[in-house]
């Protein structure tokens, strides 16, 4: 048939677009694209909450399915108004990509982010095909990351004699609730890490963008001779304003912050750790967890501990709401080391002041100085998220000057002692650190008596492979994520709630 014919080739042939034609164009009405590729669309959730009040869901690892996923969503709750739904799973935490993190270090994200928090999640659906296609959900979460923009920063500002705090505030013409930061040059506010055209978000706890110029300069003078504020450059808040992301200090870089949160590294000796724990009401009338009585040259005076010190975390576990026993039951079942996290009375009292978690920021900075003062120390890249440490110990007239221990009732060995100026200490070995590999040998399955045979017959010249305590424990645990995923049949539920 010639009609026939003439219609296959009038659709077969390549397409002019005609503009006296237009949209009309048959051709537009017939055009399907058969090469499309399905790409899963994220969805971003803004919750926020009064102090007192819940998020209303919950966060579970769940037999059968893969990755975080969001459970129990209340009815009219807050997360339900935000838009999350049963199902979805969880992939960013306040722009932070957590689809591969440990579920607790997930739900302690959450916990900290304070009465404001940014969810990028996907619907549980497109999730698990998504995953079943082995496509990158990293980089799905990275389709709403077009632009590359700076994160915030919080800083601290200490009025100086002679030229005070070093910083005023233009409101933005036309624009409520907006300023623009105004620098003196080498002042106090810029010696905090504060730029010139900064805008300004957040001050001493309070958000700015429900006040007025002359209320901000009101709440300027009543701030005494420091304040906190939370500020971006303009570019970067333009991106976050173009996705709708709110700017909170969880996402912040801090700058000259007067407190930190530490984390301590104590290993047991003879007669224990070397303090005592009690629970103290403040003069504010809270109670918390205090340490005290340190003993001279004990593990924990070694280990930075200060008396008057406020227990936070107990091996990164939050002890908010346990009692003095379980505490105490939590540092046993730890063994022969323990990791806690500590601020000062002030500290706390600062963080508490300001709204914000005492938890947000710890000093890392002494291990930090400590590995970059160290010779023959290569950092390689682990792949699972982690650092490891190659050290090169060359033996001395004391030995390689390091002593090893075992963990409790399992295999892995970590350093146990290094001595003071010793080669260990010059090859970068820190008190704690796991060991991976002796001489190119992994070793994180064998005893230590093996490990030890490894050591002794290394010559003059011994090769360690090591990472941090609790790197190495982040490290274990999303192994064991890992293959808890390809084994769901043997995996419990676990859940967090936010209820």
């Amino acid at each position: 048939n010639v009609t026939d014919l003439n219609a296959v080739i009038m659709w077969t042939e390549k397409f002019t677009f005609d503009p006296k034609e237009g949209i009309d164009n048959p051709a537009l009405v017939i055009t399907d694209c058969t090469d499309s590729v399905w790409i899963p669309r994220p969805r971003l959730c803004v919750l926020k909450r009064k102090e007192g009040d819940t998020y209303g869901f919950n966060l579970r690892v769940e037999r059968g399915s893969n990755g975080h996923v969001i459970r129990n969503v209340a009815s009219g709750g807050i997360a339900a108004r935000s838009g999350l739904r049963d199902g979805d799973r969880l992939l960013e935490v306040n722009n932070c990509y957590v689809d591969d993190v440990p579920h607790p270090e997930v739900a302690r994200k959450i916990k900290l982010s304070g009465q404001q928090l940014c969810l990028l999640v996907l619907d549980g659906e497109e999730y698990e095909q998504a995953v079943a296609g082995s496509q990158d959900l990293r980089l799905l979460s990275g389709t709403l990351d077009e632009e590359p923009c700076k994160p915030p920063r919080l800083c601290h500002i200490t009025k100086n004699p002679s030229s005070g705090l070093g910083i005023s505030f233009t409101a933005l013409e036309g624009e409520k609730g907006r300023f623009s930061v105004n620098l003196v040059k080498g002042g106090a506010a810029e010696t905090a890490g504060v730029h010139k055209g900064d805008h300004l978000v957040w001050m001493n706890g309070a958000m700015v963008s429900h006040l007025t110029h002359s209320a901000l300069n009101r709440m300027m003078k009543k701030c005494g001779n420091s304040i906190t504020i939370l500020v971006i450059d303009s570019e970067s808040e333009k991106i976050y304003m173009q996705r709708k992301i709110p700017i909170l200090p969880a996402m912040a870089v801090p700058h000259k912050l007067p407190f930190r949160a530490r984390k301590l590294h104590l290993i047991s000796g003879p007669e224990g750790y070397g303090f005592l724990l009690r629970m103290e009401k403040t003069l504010s009338g809270n109670i918390y967890h205090f340490l005290r009585e340190i003993n001279s040259g004990s593990p924990a005076e070694r280990a930075g501990m200060q008396d008057g010190d406020v227990l936070l975390e107990v091996n990164e576990e939050s002890v908010d709401s346990l009692g003095h026993d379980e505490i105490v039951e939590r540092v046993k079942k730890s063994g022969k080391q323990v990791f806690l996290t500590t601020i000062t009375q002030c500290g706390l009292g600062f963080y508490n002041q300001l709204g914000l978690s005492p938890l947000l920021f710890c000093d890392g900075e002494a291990t930090e100085k400590e590995t970059e003062n160290m010779v023959d120390v290569q950092l390689s890249p682990d792949t699972n998220n982690g650092s490891s440490k190659l050290c090169t110990v060359k033996k001395g007239p004391l030995g390689y000057g390091f002593h090893l221990d075992s963990f409790l009732q399992r295999p892995g060995t970590f350093i146990s002692e290094v001595a003071s100026g010793g080669s260990g200490q010059r090859a970068g070995l820190v008190l704690g650190d796991v060991v991976l590999e002796v001489d190119g040998k992994n070793v994180e399955e064998k005893y230590l008596d093996d490990v030890i045979t490894l050591v002794k017959n290394g010559g003059s010249c011994l090769s360690l492979l090591v990472m941090d305590q609790i790197s190495y424990e982040k490290k274990k645990e999303r192994d064991r994520t890992a293959s808890n995923i390809t084994n769901r049949e043997q995996e419990e539920d676990f859940e967090i709630s936010f209820l």
